[in-house]
This record gives C-alpha cells, structure tokens and sequence, in this order.
C-alpha cells in the first residue's frame, strides 16, 4: 500500500483515519460501485465534486455516492447566483486529482468545501484517498474540521 498525499496530511495533522482497498474497475468508476467494493453504505461513502461559481470561483462538495448535487441549493449555500461543474477534462490541473480519485483532502489549493448535512448523521465516513483503488475512512467531524468545510443542505 503506497502512502497517498492525503494520508501524509493527515498523518502530519494526527487525524486517525483507514483505509480501504479496493478493486478498480474503469468501465465503472461510480461511488456506487466503490460502496459495493468496501461493503459500505452507499450514504457514508462521499464524492468530492468540484464546480464553478459565477462569483466564487472554485467550489468542492461532499456528498453521499447515492445522491446528486442541487445546483440551486449548492448556489444557495455558497452565495452564488449559479454553479456549474467543472468538465472532468479540468479536474487534474485544478485539484492535481483525477475522476474517481479526487479528495476534499489536499487539493492544489484550498478551495471553499461544503458537505452534505447527512455527514452529520456517521461516526465514520468514507471518502477518496487521492487515488483510485483506496478510500479514507474518517470521522466526519475531523474531516470537517481539517479541510474547514460548511455543513449544509447540498442534495434533494
């Protein structure tokens, strides 16, 4: 097991944390089939979304696998009149992450991040360890409070 960014921050922030391995499968890079793959709930395994606000600039969101991302609400949350995702062609040079492997932890720069309120609802959560094939199980409020996120209503 190779040590990710994500994991030498949090080690160097003392953040207890696990990992998770799991089989990579490119036809299916869904958060979906990365709950099935660490036997997870699909409601505790996150995503890191990142998007554009017409006045924010760049946003990143946690959110559970199972569910979409409210344009209105995430516009709402963060003080914009509109957002829209960034294409997936822009993620690596943006975040250093790509698709299936992006982290709210330890992105290029430190962006605005805002988590779904259902993270409040878990002792523990999961989210990518900056690589495809690896998840971080975290408590939430550690997570929270290391990378300064909102909580907030983000999904329907």
């Amino acid at each position: 097991m190779i040590k990710t960014n994500v994991m030498r921050l949090l080690d160097q922030a003392n953040i207890p944390y696990k990992t998770i391995e799991y089989e990579v499968d490119e036809s299916d890079l869904s958060g979906e089939h990365v709950a099935k793959q660490i036997g997870f709930p699909m409601e505790q395994v996150f995503k890191t979304l990142v998007a554009k606000g017409d006045k924010k600039g760049i946003i990143v969101f946690c959110i559970p696998v199972n569910t979409e991302l409210n344009l209105k609400k995430a516009a709402t949350a963060i003080g914009d009149k509109k957002i829209e995702m960034i294409h997936v062609k822009d993620l690596l040079s943006i975040t250093g992450y790509i698709r299936g492997g992006c982290s709210p932890i330890g992105m290029k720069k430190k962006f605005p991040t805002y988590i779904d309120e259902t993270v409040v609802l878990f002792d523990e959560i999961t989210v990518s360890a900056g690589i495809r094939g690896c998840q971080i199980v975290i408590n939430p409020e550690e997570l929270k409070d290391y990378i300064n996120a909102t909580v907030c209503e983000l999904t329907d």
